[in-house]
Formats: C-alpha cells, structure tokens, sequence
C-alpha cells in the first residue's frame, strides 16, 4: 500500500502544485516514488482544471521541476480518508481544512511544521506579488518537503 500525501493551498495553482512538483521529484531522487503517492488540491474551485500559475511553473522549472501537467482540483471529503498526510499551506487553509474533515478523517496540518529552524508557520501566498515570493515559496517548501521526507522514512520505516 501506497503512502498518500496532498498539498492543500487555496487554489491550487501556487503553492500546493509547487509543493507537490518538489516532493515528486525529491522522491524520484531517493528512489521512493513507487512508495508514496503524491497530490494537491485547493480549499476553494476558483481554478478547477487550470495549470498551475505561469509564474509559479517559470520558477519552479528554473529549478528543474515541471508541473505542467498538474491541474487545480478542490479538496474531496474522500480526501481524508484516502490520504495519510494532508498538509495546509497556511492557518486559513488549515481551518478550512479542519471545518470540512469527516470524523474519521486524517487530521489535516501545516506543512511547514516539517521545515525545521525556518521560523515560518507558513508557507505565504505569492499570488499577489512579485517574482521573489515564487522562489520564497519554493525556498520555504524545499526545506519542509526535505523534512517531510524524514519523517515519512521514519515513521513507515522506508
């Protein structure tokens, strides 16, 4: 059986395909993706079926990741049965998160709780602003994917 992560943000377009674009691809580097699975979504339909943001796709490809191929999807409740990892990039999107979780749901969490010393609860939305904030947010979620990674190895022993 297959370990299931999903990165949540708002609309999936930003950060949560970025987050899944690295986690994919840190995988690949470890020889894990046949062990864990991989998705995003987003807590609002505002962009359901659209590529990630172009903006968000020259970043991340500037760093050898392509996630062309994604495509925003908003979160199921079926999500939280059938991931064991669903990961908020943000206090807002937690809550949402939270609010709609069944009672045998996993429980949703920030994922930069697995960045370590960075000092950021979140993982901040570069939609409205420049250039920088995408590599900000590529930055922030390199460190937490890395620690991700740790821990799933640990705590299923792979």
């Amino acid at each position: 059986m297959k370990i299931k992560v999903l990165f949540v943000c708002m609309g999936n377009i930003c950060r949560s395909p970025a987050a899944q674009g690295m986690f994919e691809n840190l995988l690949a580097e470890h020889g894990l993706e046949h062990v864990v699975e991989v998705d995003s979504a987003g807590t609002h339909a505002y962009h359901v079926g659209e590529e990630p943001d172009a903006r968000m796709q020259a970043a991340a490809s500037r760093r050898g990741l392509d996630i062309s191929g994604q495509r925003a999807r908003r979160v199921s409740s079926e999500d939280f049965v059938q991931f064991h990892y669903i990961l908020a990039m943000d206090y807002a999107n937690l809550a949402e998160l939270q609010e709609r979780m069944p009672e045998n749901g996993v429980q949703p969490v920030l994922f930069m709780t697995y960045a370590g010393a960075v000092g950021m609860d979140e993982v901040p939305d570069p939609y409205y602003g420049g250039e920088t904030g995408f590599e900000r947010v590529l930055d922030l979620v390199e460190e937490a994917a890395n620690g991700l990674l740790q821990s799933i190895r640990t705590q299923h022993s792979i």
